[in-house]
């Protein structure tokens, strides 16, 4: 009975050891891999935003056809607008 004992106290010893080893390990990756993630996140974005930069220019000549009666319309409204306005006084400051 005490060789049985023994026995289980040396294979939960190593059982434990072993799953240590295990979370070490598990633990090291993780990090790493988030740190491998983090980066190739930051590096796409870098990315991403010089293609932006790139492709919204030519976006918006290609829209422009597009967005034309829009713009004729708020250009129209604020030529309205203006006129309608007048020109404005500026109050004439006064000395005391």
């Amino acid at each position: 009975m005490v060789t049985f004992a023994v026995l289980a106290l040396v294979v939960g010893i190593l059982w434990l050891a072993a799953s240590l080893i295990g979370f070490v390990f598990k633990l090291t990756f993780a990090v790493v891999g988030s740190v491998v993630g983090l980066l190739a996140g930051l590096a796409g974005l870098m990315v991403g935003g010089l293609v932006l930069l790139i492709v919204a220019p030519v976006l918006a000549l290609a829209l422009l056809p597009l967005a034309m009666p829009a713009l004729i319309v708020m250009a129209l409204v604020w030529l309205v607008v203006r006129a309608a306005r007048g020109t404005s006084q500026s109050p004439a400051m006064t000395a005391r």
